[in-house]
């Protein structure tokens, strides 16, 4: 069944031949989702059913505007009927986290005329009192103050009372990047594991997790190194969900080394899926996020590399770009973000450091401490590193076990008709039984 839009519905066959359809028309006090739902015999007449459903609970509900509106009731009905169109399932989740879980419960019984501004004062303090971070505490602030602003454009107010009220900075994230001898652990070790291509290319482009794993091979010129970011997976409700990018800067065209490329254009022929990092457990479907996170914690810990998040690899990429002498610009467009502004603030510490090396050649062209430059370029060492043995194989190259002494069994599975079948070979030693499971795979894959 093709994916329908968020949005539109959900529209099924069900068991007993009947077609059914289903809207979420709200949310109640606990933030589940009201349902309504229409049934058919026939799957046209259900659309069409879903779509007179849509435009009956799609229209705003009727709300008496007077002194008597207490702010709960308010800002629900905002959210409800402006502001949740459009939205991100993902700021859908953040918003509603902070309306329902927060706002309301703390401020909503409050008439919105009787509303001071110590009454939200109040409010902040108390979740400061309760551990809530400085981010949940702006949002909420940024979400009751815009609400206000609606509420001065219908007149039920004429002046906000969440003006002039500061609250705490949220604290910028630490930026965590590998350093060079860690990136070459890594990618060892990453090699020995089956997913070289895929961190090498998180390292090589700065992409989002989201945007590397939701790429195919469409996107990718093989000739050019031309690649087009256009969509993103992410778990949404225990469920994979391909949307647009994040932003519509992130929408991008970028151009891949001409290394990558040609690892890439190697590694393809190892790939039997439209997705260029496919699910190794489900068909026809993108890598799942969380199993990418849950993998490189294992590389990193394996290859002797202090823990970072999965986006710190988009961090090292762009601290490397800008040290090596990449413009922001240029940086900008490459990891899609909004302005260069952005990326300015983020990268800060990099762009320092380069200040610091731009003001150290100035000194040296007017000869005043020429001491400080060095005079050759200090070039990075290879590092030797062998990858740590696993339990586990890479993916594709079968599996060993001792049955009993002088006896072991080799083992893959391949796909026929749909169905996983597996081939076994034997020998007394171990060397023995891998070099007869090694001819296996080779007559399997030549077959």
């Amino acid at each position: 069944m093709a994916k329908r839009k968020s949005g539109d519905g959900l529209l099924r066959k069900r068991k007993d031949g009947r077609w059914e359809a289903r809207i979420v028309i709200g949310y109640d006090e606990n933030n589940l989702p009201i349902t309504k739902n229409v049934t058919s015999n026939n799957k046209q007449e259900c659309i069409n059913k879903l779509e007179k459903l849509k435009k009956e609970y799609d229209k705003p509900k009727e709300i008496l505007i007077d002194k008597n509106i207490t702010f709960g009731e308010w800002v629900d009905y905002v959210y409800q009927n402006f502001r949740k169109i459009n939205l991100r399932n993902s700021t859908k989740k953040d918003y509603e986290y902070e309306i329902y879980k927060y706002i309301i419960p703390y401020v909503g019984k409050i008439k919105v005329r009787e509303l001071t501004k110590t009454d939200f004062e109040d409010f902040y303090t108390k979740l400061k009192e309760h551990g809530l971070s400085n981010k949940v505490i702006k949002g909420c602030h940024i979400m009751c103050r815009a609400m206000l602003q609606d509420a001065i454009k219908e007149g039920i107010i004429q002046k906000n009372p969440t003006e002039n009220i500061k609250t705490a900075t949220p604290k910028p994230k630490k930026i965590t990047v590998l350093s060079h001898e860690e990136m070459q652990r890594f990618l060892i070790q990453a090699k020995y594991e089956g997913y070289f291509e895929l961190f090498l290319t998180a390292l090589m482009t700065g992409m989002r997790r989201g945007e590397l794993l939701a790429l195919k091979w469409s996107d990718l010129n093989l000739k050019t190194g031309e690649l087009q970011i256009q969509r993103q997976v992410k778990r949404y409700n225990g469920e994979l969900q391909i949307s647009s990018p994040k932003t519509d800067k992130s929408n991008r065209l970028i151009i891949l080394p001409m290394a990558l490329t040609k690892i890439l254009e190697e590694y393809k022929k190892s790939v039997d899926s439209e997705w260029i990092f496919p699910s190794p457990v489900k068909e026809n479907s993108p890598r799942d996020p969380d199993a990418a996170h849950k993998k490189l914690q294992r590389i990193l810990k394996r290859a002797g590399c202090h823990k970072i998040r999965f986006h710190d690899l988009r961090h090292t990429f762009a601290t490397m770009a800008l040290d090596g002498g990449m413009d922001i610009k240029t940086l900008s467009d490459m990891i899609g973000h909004a302005t260069s502004s952005t990326t300015l603030n983020v990268y800060l510490h990099s762009t320092d450091k380069m200040k610091k090396e731009a003001a150290s050649k100035i000194d040296g062209i007017f000869g005043i401490n020429r001491a400080i430059i060095p005079k050759e370029e200090i070039k990075p060492t290879e590092t030797v590193f062998e990858p740590t043995k696993t339990k586990y194989r890479k993916p594709g190259t079968g599996c060993i076990h001792k049955i009993k002494d002088n006896l072991y069994e080799g083992r893959i599975s391949t796909r026929i008709d749909g169905k996983r079948k597996s081939k076994c070979v034997y020998g007394k030693t171990e060397e023995e039984c891998e070099k007869k499971l090694q001819e296996l795979i080779k007559t399997t894959q030549s077959a």
